[in-house]
């Protein structure tokens, strides 16, 4: 059974409701709800934004919706989510709005009802943090950024 998404829609809200466009698609996509901005958004080359979607989710405890970019927008714009994934966490009950960063070289331009990121459920495991003297020795050891694959002498 698929977990419920409870949602409110706010007053600026007028696009489409968050969509799966195929059977096979792992997140839906969600719009930009604009209407108090004239409809447009702006994003000079190196400047953010932070984009309403005009809906507030109630996300069963449990679980998390992670915010990620559109491919198309990345590869076509250079537009992409920033803090990617986001999260949005079960208890929060605010707007949901997208942080979006312009990484191309032209002006972007958002109008009200763009598709600007898709929305991922995920399940959350809480962990408890063990405090110990030493830690299971591996093959890898300290090794960090870009270590794997590496040979070592």
């Amino acid at each position: 059974m698929n977990p419920v998404i409870k949602f409110r829609k706010l007053p600026h809200f007028n696009g489409d409701l968050p969509a799966y466009q195929t059977a096979g698609s792992a997140g839906c996509d969600v719009q930009a709800a604009l209407d108090s901005s004239g409809g447009l958004l702006l994003i000079k080359p190196g400047a953010r934004a932070l984009v309403p979607t005009g809906l507030t989710l109630e996300i069963p405890r449990g679980f998390e919706i992670q915010v990620r970019p559109r491919s198309g927008l990345a590869l076509k714009n250079g537009v992409t989510v920033l803090n990617t994934p986001g999260t949005i966490d079960s208890d929060y009950r605010g707007e949901v709005k997208v942080l979006m960063i312009n990484l191309g070289q032209e002006d972007f331009t958002i109008k009200n009802g763009d598709r600007i990121a898709q929305l991922v459920l995920s399940p959350v495991v809480h962990a408890l943090f063990q405090e110990a003297g030493e830690l299971e020795a591996t093959s890898r050891g300290e090794a960090g950024f870009g270590s794997t694959g590496v040979e070592r002498p």
